[in-house]
Parts: C-alpha cells; sequence; structure tokens
C-alpha cells in the first residue's frame, strides 16, 4: 500500500479546492523524529491562499481530517503529523516482501531495454590505480541497479589502447628500454619508461614530436608499431583482469578506442557530407558556437584523430548494435566538456538520440590530500591496496572470530567490499580522502558493519531453527521493529531513487540506516522467546537479512554468512 498515497485522499477530503492531489502528493514528507510522527504534510503552502498562519491551517485541517484509518491525526505547529495504524502496516509490509522475495525491490521501469554503460577504462601498458577505482565501480553499481529496475546493462570496458601516449610508450621503450626487463615485470617497467619519458621531454621537447610521429605510425598500420602496441595491451590485460576478479567485476565488451580506428572515416565522411567539417590552421574542426562551446577538434593537422573522433564512432556504433535506450559514460567531472561537445556534435550530425547519452561524472580520490598522477609516477596501486584491506579484515577477524572456518574468503568478502562500500557511501560528486585503517573498521558507517549485521540476522535465523513457532500472526508492538519496518517499506523507493538519480550511494546510505536500526531493535529486543510475536520477529529478521544482502549486492560487495 501507498501510504504516502492514503495521507493525501485524506487531505484532498479536506483541501481539493486550494490544492490539487499531485500538489499534495509533493509536499508529505516523513518528519526527522519518529516521535513527532511517520507522515506530515506542512501547512505553509496554503497560507497565502487561506490568508492565516501555517500553525492556525494546521489545527482547522486536522481536526477535518477523518482518522479512521490512522492511529492518530495530530497538529504540530505549521505541520500536520500522522501516526499510521502500526498493525495494518505491519502486516502489509511483511506480507509483502514474503510474497515478493528476492524480487522485493524489483522495477519493470526498463521493459528489457538496452543500456551500454562506459566504465572502468584503464589505459594500457599502465597499473590500475585507485584512480580506476570509482569509475569501475559506479560502473558496476549503476549496472546492477538498472537491472534491478528492469533493464539489460552492457558493461563495457572502453580501454584507453589509442592515443599519442603509446607513440610515447614506443618511443621510450626503443630508448631505454630491454624485452628481458618488460618480460621481467611488464606493467611497473612500462610505467617506468613512460614516467622517464616525460621527465626527459620537460627536457628534450624534441621528444613530444617522435612521440606523435610513432603514434602516427601506428595508425598507418607500421608493423612494428603494431607489434610493441599488441605486447604492451596484453601484458596489460593479465594485470588488469587480476583486480577485476578480485573486485568480483566482468565485463560484456572490451572495446576500446582502438577498435573505433577503422570506423573514423564514416565520421569524418558524414561532417563533410553535411558541411560541418571545417578547416582550421589545418585542423578540422566543427564550430559550436551556438552551444557556448568551443569548436570541437576532430582531426589534427598531420591527419592524426583525438577522443572526440573516436567517441562519435563509438556512439554511433553502440546506438547501431545496442539499439539502447541510453547509454551512460561513467567518466570523471574533468571529462565533463567533452561530453558537452561530443552530445552537440553529434545533435549538429542530426543525430537526436544523443539526447539519452549521459555522463555521469564524479568526484576525485585523494590520499594525504593530494591528486594521483600517473605521469609524474605518483602511484598508488589498486590491487595493492585490495591485498592491503583483506589482510586488514583477516586480522580484525582473527581477533574477533578465531574459531571461523573460511577465514581466508570471509576476509576477502570483507576487505574488498570495505573499499568498493567506502566509495560508493559517497556522493559520487564529492571527492573524499582515502584511509584504509579508517575503511576496514567493523564499527561506524562501513562496509564490514553492514555485512557483520548481515551476519548477525544469519546466525539469529540459524539459532531459531529449533524453536517452536506457535502461530503465524504477522503482529509487532514494539518502537525499536517500527523503525526497521518502516525501512522496509521503503526499500523498493530506494532502488528507484538511485535509479533516477543515478547514484549508488543511495543504496549505500539506505543499508547503513537498515542496519544501524536493526542494531538497535536486537539491542533492545529478545527476539527469541517463544510467544505470540515469534513467527512476526522472525520474519522480519529474515527481510532485513534479504534486503541487507541484495542492498550490497547492487553495490557489488559480497554478504558472508559468518564473520
Amino acid at each position: 500500500m501507498d501510504y504516502k498515497q492514503l495521507v493525501t485522499e485524506s487531505l484532498f477530503k479536506v483541501l481539493g479546492e486550494h490544492l490539487t492531489q499531485e500538489a499534495i502528493y509533493s509536499l508529505v514528507e516523513v518528519p526527522k523524529h519518529t516521535e513527532h510522527g511517520d507522515l506530515a504534510f506542512p501547512c505553509f503552502t496554503l497560507a497565502k491562499s487561506l490568508r492565516k498562519s501555517p500553525v492556525e491551517i494546521a489545527k482547522e485541517v486536522a481536526e477535518q481530517i477523518d482518522a479512521s484509518t490512522f492511529d492518530a491525526v495530530l497538529p504540530m505547529g505549521p505541520y500536520i503529523n500522522f501516526k499510521l495504524d502500526r498493525a495494518n502496516y505491519t502486516k502489509d509490509v511483511l506480507s509483502t516482501w514474503m510474497e515478493e522475495g528476492e524480487m522485493y525491490g524489483s522495477w519493470t521501469i526498463g521493459g528489457g531495454r538496452n543500456v551500454p554503460i562506459d566504465m572502468s577504462s584503464p589505459n594500457i601498458a599502465k597499473p590500475m590505480s585507485m584512480g580506476h577505482l570509482r569509475s569501475t565501480v559506479i560502473g558496476n553499481a549503476l549496472a546492477n541497479i538498472f537491472e534491478k529496475t528492469g533493464y539489460t546493462p552492457v558493461k563495457i570496458n572502453h580501454l584507453g589502447d589509442w592515443g599519442t601516449q603509446f607513440g610515447k610508450l614506443i618511443v621510450a621503450y626503443k630508448l631505454w628500454g630491454t624485452p628481458e626487463e618488460v618480460k621481467a615485470d611488464p606493467i611497473a617497467e612500462l610505467l617506468r619508461l613512460y614516467v622517464k619519458f616525460h621527465s626527459e621531454a620537460e627536457i628534450h621537447p624534441e621528444l613530444e614530436d617522435e612521440g606523435r610521429l610513432w603514434f602516427k605510425k601506428l595508425e598507418d598500420g607500421d608493423a612494428e608499431a603494431e607489434e610493441l602496441w599488441d605486447w604492451f595491451k596484453n601484458e596489460s590485460l593479465r594485470e588488469f583482469n587480476r583486480v577485476y576478479d578480485l573486485l568480483g567485476i566482468s565485463f560484456d565488451s572490451y572495446n576500446g578506442e582502438a577498435f573505433y580506428n577503422d570506423k573514423m572515416d564514416e565520421i569524418i565522411e558524414q561532417l563533410q557530407e553535411k558541411d560541418l567539417l571545417k578547416s582550421n590552421r589545418g585542423a578540422d574542426i566543427v564550430e559550436l558556437e551556438k552551444y557556448d562551446l568551443n569548436p570541437a577538434l576532430i582531426r589534427k593537422s598531420d591527419g592524426a584523430t583525438l577522443y572526440i573522433t573516436r567517441d562519435l564512432a563509438a556512439a554511433l556504433y553502440r546506438k547501431r548494435n545496442y539499439n539502447f535506450d541510453q547509454v551512460l559514460y561513467v567518466v570523471g567531472n574533468e571529462q565533463s566538456y567533452h561530453f558537452k561537445q561530443l552530445k552537440a556534435v553529434l545533435l549538429e550530425m542530426g543525430y537526436d538520440w544523443s539526447n539519452d547519452m549521459h555522463h555521469i561524472p564524479f568526484g576525485l580520490i585523494t590520499l594525504g590530500g593530494k591528486k594521483l598522477s600517473t605521469r609524474k609516477g605518483k602511484v598508488v596501486l589498486l590491487e595493492k591496496v585490495l591485498n592491503e584491506a583483506i589482510s586488514l579484515a583477516q586480522e580484525q577477524i582473527e581477533a574477533k572470530n578465531p574459531t571461523l572456518e573460511n577465514k581466508e574468503e570471509v576476509a576477502k568478502q570483507v576487505g574488498v567490499g570495505a573499499v568498493v562500500f567506502h566509495d560508493l557511501k559517497n556522493d559520487r560528486m564529492n571527492s573524499f580522502d582515502f584511509s584504509l585503517e579508517e575503511v576496514v573498521q567493523f564499527e561506524g558507517e562501513t562496509g564490514p558493519y553492514v555485512q557483520y549485521t548481515h551476519a548477525r540476522t544469519q546466525s539469529i535465523l540459524k539459532k531459531a531453527e529449533d524453536l517452536n513457532v506457535s502461530n503465524e500472526s504477522l503482529a509487532l508492538s514494539d518502537d525499536y521493529s517500527w523503525d526497521v519496518l518502516k525501512l522496509i517499506k521503503n526499500y523498493p523507493d530506494t532502488v528507484k531513487r538511485a535509479h533516477d538519480q543515478y547514484e549508488p550511494s543511495v543504496i549505500a546510505k539506505y543499508v547503513i540506516n537498515l542496519a544501524q536500526a536493526f542494531n538497535k531493535y536486537y539491542a533492545n529486543s529478545k527476539i527469541l522467546v517463544e510467544d505470540q510475536e515469534l513467527y512476526a520477529r522472525l520474519v522480519l529478521v529474515k527481510a532485513t537479512s534479504s534486503i541487507i544482502k541484495d542492498a550490497l549486492k547492487l553495490l557489488g560487495v559480497e554478504a558472508p554468512k559468518e564473520m
């Protein structure tokens, strides 16, 4: 039942000549404090038309409302507060969860339509650093959320496997590298060469020209350039997949920038046919003045293409191949201007579906307040951070539960989950400073705290297996279960809100609140007492356990049964 709609209908009977049902529904809110009621209606909007203070209006309207379907209807200052009938509410919430089970919180709004998600996208020949974490886990969580709301997500790892940087790397390898050193430790050696190139280029700027020349050779199919590029790519993918295995993340496509190398000619031809390509100092541009944007540089004077050229080809390929409902680009906030230009060029080309392309920006991870930089060699390896998190989790598990049988597996679930959860509990647009010791804590607003709550629910249910349940009543009367019930009721709306806002933190914050509410309930209630409410309490525990597990799954975090 939609209790907000129930309140709206009761108010509309009194306020129908002043406000529509839609207007009333939009104003109904949840009070910050439970003692103020379960839903509330603010009367400020009516003050002007009724020429009375909101406090007076609240008193008068409350007196006229039929309170028979509520536990109480009370004016409180400028608000009308509604207390719901707990018996009916409890039965409604728990029976709904029992009917839907693991499907609880699911939606069908997607209708099975495709949503490609451009995510992770590390550069080959460079290690996966902490800088890659956000795109990877935000993209994965959005894929899970969109699947929960009825879409078919398509996770695309748009590898950074093309561009001038590979010309620079080839130059660095030819000048300072050896096959033996690269084979011994591929990514570390390639990173060393990449950093050395930029260091040397500050003294010898002509190296930049040589790097551009070798990338042009690569674009033109030079055999030596292609052989080195292919080698660098294969070594990189081996390292990337170790990290993805740790995170438990897979992809539907690894088509990176190089995949579109033979698809850019069509873009150039279309731009020429539509008379959109203009020459500027030997380079080809598209004017975007009417969008209040700088010209988009499509092709350099030496004929080399750019990110936007490949992204135009990728967008057209994805529309043709997936016929997407929308496509998400989970890319840092610093690329916002690029995506504005990309969409504007596609609109100029006559592709209105570009309005279905959404840039999903996010803030930075810093360490000690400092931005990470691969070019300067300031790299914090993601794999190393995940392994350190697993070790910290294992230490705490050894201290808390030394007899746990599968300690290594649980430590992996907890350590990796802690890093992922910490990222996703932050609003994606917020930057944050990362401290591993704070992340892998079993107390506070952390992933391990939520996982531990799930393990607690599983322990309760295991202990309950031998109890005598005398009836199947769904009645509960205590205040602590009430707070848990209201959160259970809100789960489907929470999933929908996370989808609408492209915001995984909505799920993370919700599951923290649910874990906290349940732990208060656990601390203040005797759950395993064989009385008339035992059945209802156990259903409440099962629902809480199931929803915590499902919410963590949406975030890409596992839920151990024991910790």
